[in-house]
């Protein structure tokens, strides 16, 4: 062999080991999600199909088109079905599922406790705020239960927990809204929904002047102090949307104060056909609750979605667009300036709720002292 034919060998070899190199670096980060080659980890007609369940609130934005088409950039077509957050840590089967994504800390820490897990995420957080009008909110600064500071609305929640345990009326407080009914913030069924439970551990929360509940006697003790204050809304929906869906079309005649989680109110306003007008506003408890939006991966690919949805700057940005803070505060910022809302407060007090067995021994109680049985759920719009 001539000495040109051993070096054009060994430049074909060379060539050879580059390419199978880079073959197996697009291989890794195919697999990855990190990029989308057809055939590999997705992309193309190579699409890995995921699969998990969620908290209902969380399900347009798994529905919005823009979310897939990032996704499945990415080489994912993400498949979810909607359950409350408390069935989804104790009743719902996730065996064969690749992601629990749950609207609530303890939901989550009570699921990675009790199945195996490739670890946890939190791609964004939704305070609880309550959906009310101007009326409604003058009212309630006149008997020191609301301020407003820099253009923001916020409710003492220890002076409402003494108006609303007086059984005042509202048509005792004042003309601009002369309703018989009693002064109270409409929440949704303790028994089913996890925004009551957010709502339950804020008033727990006052109830023990500033600490958590931690033992059964204080179990015992806050329900019977709040129990009142759930039972005496009368009927109580399943979900969130149920409430909030009357205090959009219906107005203050039916709903003067309701329970909701910060990005129902503001997705609303981004929404193309928004249903926000007039006096409605959003007003924040003072203290209020984080809900945090927990991904618990129970397979490598849901620990993948964990990673996107935490890290990938256009699901963020959507993120956002639904209304939820996402981890950069600046995206959250700059889709409220882009829909022209002012931008909430950054920084709110907040409380711990208590671990999920305590929660759920506080919601047990106060459930007990509901009459009627729990409102049906429908398995595709599930409590949250």
């Amino acid at each position: 062999m001539s000495e040109a034919q051993r070096r054009s060998g060994r430049g074909c070899s060379v060539i050879i080991g580059l390419i199978l190199l880079i073959l197996a670096v697009v291989a890794v980060l195919a697999g990855r999600g990190m990029i989308s080659v057809p055939g590999i980890g997705g992309g193309g007609g190579g699409v890995v199909q995921v699969s998990g369940v969620i908290g209902s609130e969380k399900r347009a934005f798994f529905e919005d088109p823009r979310v897939k088409k990032v996704l499945a950039g990415h080489g994912f077509e993400v498949r979810v079905d909607a359950a409350g957050s408390r069935r989804i840590a104790t009743e719902v089967d996730l065996e064969n599922l690749d992601f629990a994504f749950p609207s609530s800390a303890p939901a989550g820490e009570k699921i990675a406790s009790r199945v195996p897990n490739r670890g946890t995420s939190t791609p964004f957080h939704s305070p609880m705020a309550v959906a009310t009008f101007t009326p409604i909110l003058q009212i309630l600064e006149r008997e020191g239960v609301a301020r407003q500071q820099d253009g923001q609305w916020f409710l003492d929640m220890g002076r409402y927990v003494e108006l609303a345990r007086s059984g005042t009326r509202w048509q005792e407080l004042g003309t601009e809204y002369p309703s018989p009914r009693t002064v109270q913030i409409s929440s949704t069924d303790i028994r089913t929904s996890n925004s009551a439970a957010m709502y339950l551990s804020i008033l727990s929360w006052v109830a023990r002047d500033g600490a958590v509940v931690t033992s059964d006697a204080q179990v015992r003790e806050v329900v019977d102090s709040l129990s009142p204050l759930f039972v005496g809304q009368g009927y109580a929906e399943s979900t969130s949307a149920g409430p909030f869906a009357d205090y959009l079309a219906q107005g203050i005649g039916a709903r003067p104060m309701v329970m909701v989680y910060e990005a129902q109110f503001l997705g609303e306003q981004m929404a193309e056909s928004s249903r926000i007008r007039g006096d409605m506003v959003l007003a924040y408890p003072d203290p209020t609750i984080n809900s945090t939006h927990m991904l618990v991966a129970l397979s490598d690919q849901g620990a993948e979605i964990g990673r996107l949805l935490t890290s990938d700057p256009e699901l963020q940005q959507l993120a956002a667009e639904h209304g939820f803070r996402p981890g950069d505060p600046a995206l959250f910022a700059a889709a409220l300036r882009e829909h022209g809302i002012a931008e909430p407060p950054a920084f709110l007090a907040t409380v711990d709720p208590p671990v999920f067995d305590r929660l759920e021994e506080l919601i047990e109680g106060v459930g007990a002292s509901y009459t009627g049985p729990a409102p049906a759920v429908d398995t595709e719009e599930d409590a949250s």
